[in-house]
């Protein structure tokens, strides 16, 4: 399972319990390179995320897997599957599509308002973050993703600072919102699994799903936004379950 941006593992570990509970399989869970505890790196395109995971089940003996992931996640599962397609038994992408998403300004506000948080020495781990969780509020309207943001505040030898690489993410962010270009389609079962009331997987992006997925199925969750798994646990559970091959 591989998370969006900004995230971590942490954000797909209660989907990753439930999903292992209830289809008796293993799932792992990773953190992108520059995110959560993975080493930073000047480079993040989907082509070196994509090889991270290669790496990895290469590294851990895995010969085939489902691979599910959410939002940039889902991108780098996408680019997993076509470019090593002999790795993917299925492929679940979260609340994406395999083009571009058109929301860069927005990011880029999100990247300046982190960068510019200065928190003092000393402070106690709360007052830290309502103090962060304030200067980030001009930019970042929503308290939510103010909350989601600012699980990246890390204490570190006494000093508050992000864990993401947000340099690297900010040099890379065009290629982070757009999608390599692919040629060869992916031939196994594909879920593109969105939420209702999310934007980014549309019905314009539905050729192009059909051109690198013909075997994909289209299933949006009812009063889901984006981050589906938070905004409807049980149908978003029941949803990936369904898509599994039996046991």
């Amino acid at each position: 399972m591989l998370h969006g941006l900004f995230g971590s593992r942490g954000n797909l570990q209660t989907a990753a319990n439930a999903l292992a509970r209830r289809s008796g399989g293993q799932v792992l869970t990773l953190d992108a390179r520059n995110h959560g505890g993975s080493p930073h790196s000047p480079v993040m395109t989907y082509e070196a995320m994509s090889l991270d995971v290669q790496q990895l089940l290469a590294r851990l003996g895995i010969r085939k897997c489902i691979v599910l992931g959410h939002s940039m996640g889902g991108k780098t599962a996408m680019a997993l599957a076509l470019q090593r397609p002999d790795l993917v038994e299925r492929l679940i992408s979260v609340d994406i599509s395999p083009v571009s998403t058109t929301l860069v300004s927005e990011f880029s506000a999100y990247i300046s308002a982190m960068k510019s948080v200065n928190i003092p020495a000393g402070l106690s781990r709360s007052a830290a973050r309502q103090l962060a969780d304030s200067q980030l509020s001009p930019a970042v309207q929503h308290p939510q993703l103010r909350q989601f943001l600012l699980t990246n505040l890390v204490e570190v030898e006494g000093r508050y600072v992000w864990r993401v690489n947000l340099e690297a993410i900010s040099h890379h962010l065009e290629d982070i919102m757009s999608f390599p270009d692919f040629h060869k389609p992916y031939p196994g079962p594909t879920l593109f699994l969105g939420g209702s009331n999310s934007p980014y997987i549309s019905s314009k992006d539905y050729p192009e799903i059909q051109r690198l997925f013909p075997k994909a199925d289209i299933q949006f969750i009812e009063g889901a936004g984006h981050i589906v798994h938070q905004d409807k646990f049980e149908e978003f559970i029941t949803a990936v379950l369904n898509f599994l091959p039996p046991p």
